[in-house]
């Protein structure tokens, strides 16, 4: 009986929230224009995920590991979401315990409030909008360790980090945390999304191993058109990531749009021409990857730089991450299997640190809102990736060991050979009998 009781108090906390803004709507009303605007952004964020994500990294792994991958993506964003709701809201964005980590007063959106402070927006959907980056920012992470995690271990691991990682930095940086108090700047997610994956990917594949094979032959992508259906979904839906970001229907928005497409654009030209000259021919897979370390490099900044710094940042990015693609698995021979955080890391933490310079209205920015100068801002964003980054990769570390110690990380190496379609889910992509 007292089970039944409880389960039956949680369940009728969900629809606390709609009876709650129902009766109270003539007491404020929300901006009709900006509460569609962001549940559009909220729809076009979860493409990127399903389907964008899928194909991306489905197409850049062998054909045996095809459906291995995109269920991954798909039961991590899914865990990820209902994790959000549950508890994962409150301790990114509640009413705060301290300057670390929110508190646990809007577990399962209990008591959200008609506006969300400071906004014009329902609280229930900017609690969607950031649902989908929730979502999203572990899913990345299964690029890291394809052709090679078990799944039981990759939806425990990323169950908890969506809890002990994320949320908290969410937090730090966009729920009136600490870093966010000192001065750190990130408009869309190069810190909170792109630092936090790129980094914690790493940890886990340095604690994985290579796959087989890995350095001694060729593990091509099997479906180079799926990836790049699969970029171009990620590019378009990347329009509500950060345009959606700006929290209202304005020119903040178009702004950041604007620059997003300019990043994109420029970076993956930039690619193509590395390719060009290194080896005489562009390729599907250059531009794809190029558009998505552009994409990543602009995200901190979208609405805060000018289009000129975007087009210099959506350069800059296609260069290190291609850079930082050689160093980590050419020169280290890390085997980050489809380059998490060669791109997504590697791009978030420059974009993150140029952001610094090219917000001041000199050159052409908003302008930083704390009277400092140019090193000092630069210095103060410093701080920021440090902060994220150690915590991500300690955190990561530990739960990623701690979870091995119930569910083996990885598979067999049959299972690994047969690949993981067959040995871990019974099926096949494609038959081609």
């Amino acid at each position: 009986m007292v089970r039944k009781i409880g389960l039956a108090a949680a369940l009728l906390a969900i629809p606390h929230t709609a009876m709650a803004q129902d009766g109270m709507t003539n007491i404020a009303q929300n901006d009709s224009g900006d509460t569609a605007w962001i549940l559009v952004s909220s729809a076009l964020v979860l493409l990127m995920t399903l389907p964008g994500l899928a194909l991306f990294y489905g197409g850049l792994v062998r054909a045996k590991n095809f459906l291995s991958v995109a269920l991954q993506v798909a039961a991590v964003a899914g865990l990820a979401s209902v994790l959000w709701i549950v508890i994962g809201y409150s301790l990114a964005f509640g009413p705060s315990f301290n300057a670390v980590i929110g508190g646990t007063s809007k577990w399962m959106l209990n008591d959200l409030t008609i506006l969300r402070e400071g906004m014009l927006l329902p609280e229930s959907t900017f609690a969607l909008f950031q649902m989908t980056f929730a979502a999203i920012t572990p899913a990345l992470m299964v690029g890291a360790w394809v052709d090679r995690a078990r799944f039981g271990w990759v939806l425990a691991f990323t169950g908890l980090w969506s809890l002990l990682v994320y949320a908290p930095v969410a937090h730090w940086i966009w729920g009136g945390g600490w870093l966010g108090q000192l001065g750190v700047v990130d408009f869309a997610g190069g810190l909170v999304v792109h630092a936090t994956a790129g980094v914690s990917a790493l940890v886990v594949v340095l604690l994985l191993g290579k796959r087989q094979g890995f350095g001694s032959s060729q593990l091509l992508p099997h479906a180079p058109g799926l990836t790049m259906l699969g970029a171009m979904l990620l590019w378009v839906g990347w329009f509500g990531f950060n345009g959606g970001s700006a929290l209202t229907a304005t020119d903040d928005a178009s702004t950041a749009i604007i620059n997003t497409h300019l990043a994109a654009a420029v970076a993956a030209l930039v690619w193509l021409l590395i390719e060009k000259f290194k080896f005489g021919k562009p390729t599907t897979i250059g531009f794809a990857t190029g558009a998505i370390a552009g994409l990543a490099t602009i995200t901190p900044a979208a609405g805060y730089v000018a289009p000129g710094a975007a087009i210099l940042m959506g350069a800059a990015g296609s260069f290190v991450c291609y850079q930082a693609i050689l160093l980590v698995k050419n020169k280290l021979g890390i085997d980050d299997s489809l380059d998490v955080f060669a791109v997504h890391g590697v791009g978030g933490i420059l974009g993150t640190l140029l952001l610094g310079l090219f917000i001041w209205s000199g050159l052409g920015g908003t302008g930083y809102s704390f009277a400092v100068d140019i090193p000092l801002a630069m210095g103060v964003q410093a701080i920021g990736i440090v902060a994220v980054c150690v915590f991500s990769a300690f955190m990561t570390a530990v739960l990623a060991v701690g979870v091995s110690l119930f569910i083996p990380m990885r598979v067999s190496e049959d299972e690994e050979l047969q690949g993981l379609d067959a040995s871990s889910h019974g099926e096949r992509a494609w038959h081609f009998d």
